[in-house]
């Protein structure tokens, strides 16, 4: 007796499940195990550090084109003696930091206004725009004509750098927040003004942090540009002079102390996020 195959099993031989189930460390859009991330993150940071000192120490390489890191130790204990490094250090997070508050509490109310309203939309975004495209080390010879060689320039080449960029990151932030939930706002009574402060705003809130975020970075690109013309202190400066007189050690001081300055930023506005923004649907 022949027996018929049902077209529900033929198409089971065919198909097989997948039983394979992915590795932690290639997990797709999901949480690891905060142990792996913390290993993870130290590696990030040992693995460099050890192939420098590996490539420093048995390597046949000049110090003056890459120093070891035990001279890079020395150079920095030897500015941080002298208070050079720490007055280049204050300097610099001056500069960064008027630059970037002014240009912040300016771009967000404005990248706000943009995309909420596609009136004031249509008005600014082909300016900010051509602003965006426009390099901003490009201005330093029309800022130094018109401000001098004080902190002037250099503080308005951050502002100049920065307020374009954030306006409209967080223009497009503002741009889609879903139409339904403005919509369901003014179904439940709400007016313009309460919609745009209780229900845009804190929408976005997340997005207002990572963009400034970012664009930190760019501040600190920025101010060691400015410094490198006619600055007597800042940590641009200090690059800049150790590189003329081949002090390589020194220019590897001055990139890292801007590195971690960075980091550390980067942490702070990450941790600002989580306290700000617990609501938030995504983890940090």
């Amino acid at each position: 007796m022949n027996q018929t195959t049902s077209p529900h099993r033929s198409i089971q031989s065919y198909i097989k499940p997948k039983t394979m189930r992915p590795t932690v460390f290639w997990r797709l859009a999901e949480d690891i195990p905060k142990s792996l991330y913390t290993a993870l993150t130290i590696t990030s940071i040992a693995a460099p550090l050890l192939l420098w000192w590996l490539v420093t120490t048995f390597g046949n390489i000049d110090p003056k084109f890459l120093p070891s890191p035990a001279d890079v130790l020395a150079a920095f204990g030897r500015l941080w003696s002298t208070r050079e490094l720490l007055k280049d250090t204050v300097a610099s997070l001056w500069r960064v930091g008027v630059g970037f508050f002014w240009a912040a509490l300016l771009s967000i109310p404005v990248g706000v206004l943009m995309g909420s309203f596609p009136s004031i939309r249509a008005l600014l975004e082909p300016l900010f725009g051509l602003m965006r495209y426009m390099p901003a080390p490009a201005f330093i010879p029309l800022l130094i004509l018109y401000l001098g060689i004080g902190e002037e320039p250099k503080i308005a080449l951050i502002f100049i750098g920065v307020f374009f960029f954030n306006s409209l990151m967080v223009m497009d932030t503002v741009k889609f927040v879903p139409k339904d939930l403005i919509e369901a706002t003014y179904m439940l009574g709400g007016n313009r003004w309460e919609t745009l402060t209780q229900v845009i705003l804190p929408h976005v809130l997340p997005g207002i942090i990572d963009a400034c975020r970012i664009n930190l970075a760019a501040a600190w690109q920025l101010v060691i540009v400015s410094e490198l013309i006619a600055a007597t202190e800042g940590l641009g400066r200090r690059i800049s002079v150790a590189g003329r007189f081949l002090r390589t050690d020194e220019i590897f001081v001055g990139l890292i102390v801007i590195g971690v300055i960075g980091l550390m930023f980067d942490l702070l506005f990450q941790y600002l996020l989580r306290v700000s923004c617990k609501w938030a649907s995504q983890k940090r």
